[in-house]
């Protein structure tokens, strides 16, 4: 079958941008190009560096936008959709609501669309009224008027359908596997002692509850532990501020920053526990990227994080402190040996391998690309993939 061009946009850039949305195409594009693909990333200019033309076989076109949180995205979107409008790709492939307000507008140029839903972002707790009604029509527009629809979650599947009456294709986020590190430098230099850490991976902002964490971790005196805040944030917000202020005054909290590449590696490998306590998520790389490693999980009781974890024992009710602190306390006590993470690790990998979702995503651009001339394809099957 012919390949097709593709233009993919809807995130900041990559690579090492932090956000789920990236790490998903950063994981996914290089994929696709090398099945053939002529994959176009349209980036963000504050996010990648203008002599940045190529990666891993991906063209990257840095286009302009404001770094602002209110008017950087759909400016950046506009700017993707007029130069597809020019450029003529076979296929859009859009991620987030967000960007697919523009959906109609490439329908307009008679552009072949596909949209991934990522999850119900105006649910995020930092945007206001306004924000929010322009993710809900984001979300509308993208569902009612693109060629075909891909999500990332069965529970995002079931808000389609459900709104919308529109099928979509179940095609979750993966996560790389590789043989976890022995090293533990980097470890060490954050001033963590191996196997006596609680990570948490993820923006800091007020739906990822770090600071729910904090105070459930603080009540859990955990003798010897310390608990490892990871990531950053993109505009300065109370909510980091709040945080920060409150790890100084913390007993054995390290704000650990933004890690990548080896530094991040090894925290995974070599923490004892890792605890997401989000509000909101659409299906977390970070969580799974933590069962990649083998690592002990605890998740709060959101539909996303339950689709991956299904062991009461591992989940806690969102919001709850003193039941985030139990579970902690106890959780902290069990040793998982070897064999015990390795069963983890390689049930993560059956669920949730980049090389399956590339091919699933390659065949949505297939069937567009094709119809063109007239190739008959299968159509995509709407029930989801992956038994979670």
């Amino acid at each position: 079958m012919k390949k097709g061009e593709i233009y993919i946009f809807g995130f900041r850039g990559f690579p090492d941008v932090q956000g789920g949305i990236e790490t998903h195409v950063e994981n996914l594009a290089p994929q696709l190009a090398q099945m053939g693909h002529r994959v176009t990333a349209c980036v963000r200019s504050p996010y990648v560096d203008k002599q940045h033309k190529e990666w891993k076989g991906v063209r990257l076109l840095r286009l302009w936008t404001v770094r602002n949180a209110y008017f950087e995205t759909l400016l950046h979107s506009l700017i993707c959709a007029l130069v597809a409008g020019v450029r003529r790709p076979d296929v859009v492939h859009i991620h987030g609501i967000g960007p697919a307000l523009v959906v109609p507008l490439l329908r307009m140029f008679g552009l072949r669309v596909i949209v991934t839903h990522h999850g119900e972002d105006y649910n995020r707790e930092k945007w206001g009224w306004a924000a929010r009604a322009l993710l809900r029509l984001g979300e509308a527009l993208g569902m009612r008027f693109a060629h075909q629809r891909i999500v990332i979650s069965r529970s995002i599947e079931k808000v389609v359908t459900g709104k919308y009456g529109k099928s979509c294709e179940v095609i979750p986020n993966g996560v790389v596997f590789a043989d976890p590190p022995r090293e533990a430098d980097k470890v060490v230099e954050l001033g963590l002692e191996p196997g006596r850490y609680v990570l948490t991976v993820g923006r800091l902002v007020p739906e990822k509850r770090q600071l729910d964490l904090l105070r459930a971790f603080n009540d859990a005196r955990l003798s010897g532990w310390k608990l490892a805040i990871v990531g950053r944030i993109d505009h300065k917000n109370r909510y980091a501020d709040h945080l920060a202020s409150e790890a100084a005054l913390a007993k054995d909290v390290v704000m650990a920053g933004f890690q990548t590449g080896t530094s991040l590696r090894q925290l995974y490998a070599h923490a004892g526990l890792f605890v997401l306590p989000s509000s909101h998520e659409g299906l977390p790389i970070a969580l799974l990227e933590a069962l990649s490693y083998g690592l002990p999980v605890l998740v709060s009781d959101i539909p996303s994080n339950m689709e991956v974890v299904s062991d009461t024992n591992r989940v806690f009710r969102m919001g709850s402190i003193a039941e985030l602190s139990t579970k902690i306390r106890g959780l902290s006590a069990m040793n998982l040996n070897a064999s015990g993470r390795e069963a983890v690790r390689l049930s993560c990998a059956r669920r949730y391998n980049w090389a399956e979702i590339a091919q699933k995503t390659s065949a949505a651009y297939d069937e567009l690309v094709n119809s063109k001339s007239g190739i008959v394809v299968p159509r995509l099957n709407s029930s989801p993939r992956y038994k979670t």
